[in-house]
């Protein structure tokens, strides 16, 4: 049997947040977001990518074509945090040296906040997720960084790379530390669509 894949418009360039949704079966038109993503002064982690998500959402709603507007816009930030320190992705290969050196032997966080605009409504989610992480080497580091795939990349590392050698343990969602949390996206895509139907009933029983 045959079942038509949903679409939605994804406000990110991110190559793994599209193979993370089509892993679910779901299809997306890239429209991606530009926004000055500077943490304020005194922000917090998880608030930051709460901001970030819907700011995200907002901006790419405002701009897509007419002919999507029935269409969910998602958008989603990801940042590692070491305590109240965020370490968004690397400014030069000596930055993401001391990101990997700080998480190193560590345990330290994952926020991935996840935004979805659809008639007029934000609705915004966050996944936290513990990362344990082993003691690296110098050496080691220096390899990781010379392979360039710390680019790009919260806290300077890929989970679903090279990097996924160095993870002991996680305590929360895999696919929230890659950039999207699938069970989290999923519902909040069927809670924004149900009370999308919701209005729409209303608005014409009135």
């Amino acid at each position: 049997m045959k079942h038509n894949k949903q679409m939605v418009i994804l406000a990110s360039r991110s190559p793994r947040r599209i193979e993370l949704l089509k892993q679910v079966g779901i299809e997306c038109i890239v429209l991606p977001a530009d926004i000055d993503e500077s943490l304020r002064q005194g922000e917090l982690p998880a608030p930051y990518v709460k901001r970030l998500a819907k700011e995200k959402a907002l901006a790419t709603a405002a701009n897509m074509k007419k002919e999507y507007s029935h269409m969910i816009v998602l958008a989603a930030d990801t940042t590692v945090s070491v305590g109240d320190e965020v370490l968004g992705k690397p400014e030069s290969d000596q930055d993401a040296a001391r990101m990997l050196a700080l998480l190193s032997g560590t345990k330290h966080t994952v926020h991935t906040a996840v935004a979805a605009y659809h008639d007029g409504k934000v609705s915004v989610v966050l996944k936290t997720t513990t990362v344990k992480m082993a003691k690296l080497t110098t050496k080691t580091i220096d390899a990781y960084i010379a392979s360039g795939e710390q680019r790009d990349k919260a806290g300077s590392y890929g989970i679903q790379g090279k990097a996924a050698a160095w993870i002991e343990a996680i305590e929360g969602s895999y696919s929230g530390v890659m950039g999207l949390p699938l069970f989290e996206t999923v519902q909040l895509m069927n809670k924004v669509t149900a009370a999308s139907l919701k209005r729409l009933l209303k608005a014409k029983e009135e």
